[in-house]
């Protein structure tokens, strides 16, 4: 078979075939999540109660959150490749159809790259990793801010569970806090990272790929900075939408304080997004467990966020993944 042959059969079958291996594990996935069906069913019944308008904004706010992704993916390819805003909307969405199935997301490489040119895409690796990092950055800080806020009350629950020493506590703020100033200090310093490791003799042959994170100046990086402020804002608001629609009751700013401490765990433990409904589960339990006895509540607020930001979105990119062509035309490496 020639190699244009292969292309063809390449671009023609894989997606068709991707989009049909994802459909089979999405549904599988779903069905075999501890919680779910009663989750869905106080979903349901959400959909007619006095507060089904809050979860209207919620869905509403989905797509803001991965307008905003969709616009920093765009910005950090401005100087690599001009993609529109639609087509940055289908690499998000694609990007997270393959991310649910693969440890830690990983497979979001792979989905939002396919939609550059063939020249670009490992230099879109590269940026994709400065747009995790920015909001990976921001989920440290609000993280360390929430750890601080309920200092007091983990204090008292840890006292009552005898589990962990009180200074335990005190040492992961500490570490995360440290962590979060080390990871800035990254962050900014990208530039001048790229061109000390182009020193490096078996780096400096392969500089073309990484050589986009030396033209990122601090405003550009502040901009997407900000951008992941805004969609950590929109993350926070949708989950205390969903705890009032369910009838958790806790005080906004603890609630969102318990927000950011949860999304610092989801970050630093291993997992497979397909799965993270479980750990998600649990770790609301556990935390949002401290100030509310309406466990149904809280997990059917963690299933609503998991259904709307991560499955409602994943099914989208796989139908765009039927549409994608592995092979394009090149452009200059």
């Amino acid at each position: 078979m020639t190699s244009k042959r292969i292309k063809i059969v390449t671009n023609y079958v894989v997606g068709p075939l991707l989009f049909v291996w994802l459909s089979i594990a999405i549904y599988k996935q779903i069905m075999q999540q501890q919680h779910v069906q009663a989750s869905w069913k106080a979903i349901v019944a959400s959909f007619t109660g006095p507060q089904a308008w809050k979860f209207g904004a919620v869905i509403g706010l989905m797509l803001a959150n991965w307008g905003i992704e969709a616009r920093k993916w765009q910005l950090l390819l401005h100087n690599v490749q001009q993609i529109s805003i639609g087509e940055a909307f289908k690499a998000i969405f694609s990007g997270q159809a393959l991310a649910l199935n693969t440890p830690n997301r990983v497979g979001e490489y792979a989905g939002r790259i396919l939609y550059l040119q063939d020249g670009n895409r490992l230099r879109g690796v590269m940026l994709l990793m400065v747009a995790n990092i920015s909001q990976l950055i921001v989920t440290f800080i609000m993280g360390s801010v929430g750890l601080l806020l309920m200092q007091n009350n983990i204090a008292h629950h840890l006292q009552q569970l005898q589990q962990l020493p009180v200074y335990s506590y005190k040492i992961l703020t500490m570490s995360v806090c440290v962590f979060t100033v080390v990871l800035l200090l990254f962050y900014y310093n990208l530039s001048w990272l790229t061109l000390l490791a182009e020193k490096i003799s078996w780096i400096r042959k392969y500089h073309f790929f990484i050589e986009e994170l030396a033209m990122l100046q601090s405003r550009h990086l502040l901009r997407i900075l900000r951008l992941s402020f805004v969609r950590y804002l929109v993350f926070t608001l949708q989950y205390l939408l969903l705890l009032q629609v369910f009838g958790v009751q806790i005080v906004w700013w603890q609630a969102a304080a318990l927000v950011g401490i949860q999304f610092l765990v989801l970050a630093i433990v291993p997992s497979i997004a397909l799965g993270e409904l479980g750990v998600r589960g649990q770790i609301s339990l556990t935390l949002f467990g401290m100030l509310s006895n309406n466990l149904v509540g809280i997990i059917a607020t963690s299933a609503g966020i998991w259904l709307i930001n991560l499955i409602v979105p994943a099914i989208v990119g796989s139908i765009c993944i039927v549409t994608i062509r592995i092979f394009k035309q090149k452009s200059l490496a």
